[in-house]
């Protein structure tokens, strides 16, 4: 099983990406987020010219975002800056979408836009909307014409997943979905948490920075969902502050520091117990727990997985989950 990183699309991320390339990861993803990211091929960009090795791409791509010749020219544009190293994952949008008030893409609209992205690419002539379009990029402006980038697609249930297996090279998983995963052969996982010093409580300082958004996850998810966050703890006090959100802002304080930091729900959850989660919501455990997690989903049938740090020591967070990842 491969070892990559993704990282929220902050200004640091491109020297995060070179620190990942340094201690050996083997791709990095970046969200899709402008709602509180920079656009994510600019930091892409930047990060392929502070790199050799390192594979790079947007994970997952939402295509309600933007026309899908401007992630056409946004890929060529990273294969041409990074040849080899360049990937794609696409996705109907979560945080991305909701965060700004509108509900994912279909999988009949991503199935139709995934399909239109490689038909560009290939150099096709595709229609669009009831238009034709072709890239026309000259020598000098793109790679010439077919252009080979895979393409992971993140899905789950039926339709999703038979997308997936038609137009797509792999399979993007999160929240430790794994059912699908041997029925692919990429098939990248994503997981958030951290590695624990002896004795660390699971509501330390640190375990609140470097695993609290990726367990927050599971509360923004569940509530997006329509399902009760009460059987989580803490769940009962994370709603009761949502609650008490205007209803026209609701999605914006759900959402605000997603995978970032914690926002007011979060914290509160987080004082009333939703740490005591974190074991079930992250992959967060002392170095043979962690370990042991790792194994498990490498059974399971993933080939890559990817793992997000938090906290104000990213480096650091990289350096000892790899540690519980390759036992070096």
């Amino acid at each position: 099983m491969k070892i990559s990183s993704a990282f929220a699309s902050s200004l640091d991320a491109p020297a995060h990406i070179a620190v990942a390339e340094q201690l050996g990861y083997e791709r990095a993803w970046l969200y899709d987020t402008p709602h509180q990211s920079p656009d994510v091929w600019m930091l892409l960009a930047l990060a392929a010219e502070r790199t050799e090795r390192i594979g790079l791409g947007p994970g997952v791509l939402v295509p309600t975002l933007r026309h899908p010749m401007v992630n056409a020219a946004g890929a060529a544009g990273l294969a041409a800056l990074a040849p080899g190293r360049a990937a794609v994952a696409f996705g109907t949008g979560f945080t991305s979408a909701r965060a700004m008030g509108a509900k994912p893409a279909t999988w009949a609209y991503l199935r139709e836009y995934i399909s239109a992205f490689r038909g560009l690419l290939a150099g096709e002539t595709v229609e669009w909307q009831g238009a034709r379009l072709r890239m026309m990029h000259p020598s000098g402006h793109a790679p010439e014409r077919p252009i080979d980038i895979p393409v992971a697609i993140s899905a789950t249930g039926p339709k999703g997943l038979a997308i997936a297996r038609e137009l797509g090279d792999g399979l993007f998983s999160v929240n430790e979905e794994t059912s699908a995963a041997r029925d692919f052969s990429w098939a990248a996982l994503t997981v958030h948490g951290t590695v624990l010093a002896e004795g660390e409580a699971l509501n330390s300082p640190h375990v609140m920075a470097a695993a609290g958004p990726g367990n927050a996850l599971a509360y923004h998810f569940l509530h997006e969902a329509g399902q009760d966050v009460r059987d989580l703890p803490g769940g009962e006090q994370w709603l009761t502050s949502i609650e008490h959100t205007d209803p026209r802002d609701i999605h914006l304080a759900i959402h605000d520091q997603h995978l970032v930091g914690l926002n007011a729900a979060d914290r509160a959850a987080w004082h009333a117990g939703s740490w005591e989660a974190v074991p079930r919501t992250t992959f967060t455990g002392t170095l043979e727990e962690v370990r042991r997690r790792l194994a498990g989903v490498a059974e399971a049938g993933v080939t890559e997985l990817i793992y997000q740090p938090s906290g104000p020591d990213i480096p650091a967070e990289l350096e000892a989950f790899l540690k519980a990842a390759t036992g070096l």
